[in-house]
């Protein structure tokens, strides 16, 4: 896009704001945000931390929520996607309950989502280690902990048209999003 796809505006607010409004109800009791620029967020009100590590991409942001959060589960969710379903998101974070998983992630056409996922504390030293060594896949570490996937089956009724893994990559993308909102 050339430009920080979390401050592009759709509706006269940006995707972060969208998103952060579709997060208000979920009854967390801390909302943070990763970013190596506070100072474009600063009017957000959010405490913000940047990335632990420098230069290890989104598994190094989530690295970093992890640190972090005083939290025993952290929601993360990438800063591109304006359609996050609240009812999805809250199925997700009462499946950490049972305390038996490390992950929480949905899958979609077969491929998790790791974006759009609960991390568990345990994940921080499988991750520092992929960290270090520069294996930045996302799900690189998932063999190394205990994952829950969230089926399509299990997840659409809760988001039928799948908007929830919408991201805007592209200005067509953003196009389409803009219609969205205007539905």
């Amino acid at each position: 896009m050339g430009t920080d796809k979390a401050l592009l505006e759709l509706q006269g607010q940006t995707i972060i704001e969208h998103l952060l409004s579709r997060v208000s109800s979920l009854g967390q009791q801390e909302t943070i945000l990763i970013t190596n620029r506070p100072h474009d967020y600063a009017h957000l009100g959010l405490p913000m931390f940047s990335d632990v590590l420098p230069d290890k991409g989104s598994l190094g942001g989530i690295y970093t929520a992890l640190y972090y959060s005083r939290q025993p589960y952290t929601l993360a969710l990438a800063c591109d996607m304006p359609f996050v379903n609240p009812a999805l998101l809250d199925y997700l974070l009462r499946l950490c309950e049972s305390d038996q998983f490390d992950v929480i992630v949905p899958r979609v056409n077969g491929f998790p989502e790791g974006l759009h996922a609960v991390y568990s504390q345990a994940c921080l030293t499988p991750i520092r280690q992929r960290l270090e060594t520069d294996r930045l896949k996302v799900i690189g570490f998932y063999p190394d902990v205990r994952v829950r996937f969230v089926e399509e089956t299990e997840h659409q009724p809760l988001d039928p048209r799948g908007l929830s893994f919408f991201n805007v990559n592209t200005p067509d993308e953003l196009a389409a999003a803009e219609r969205l909102m205007n539905e």
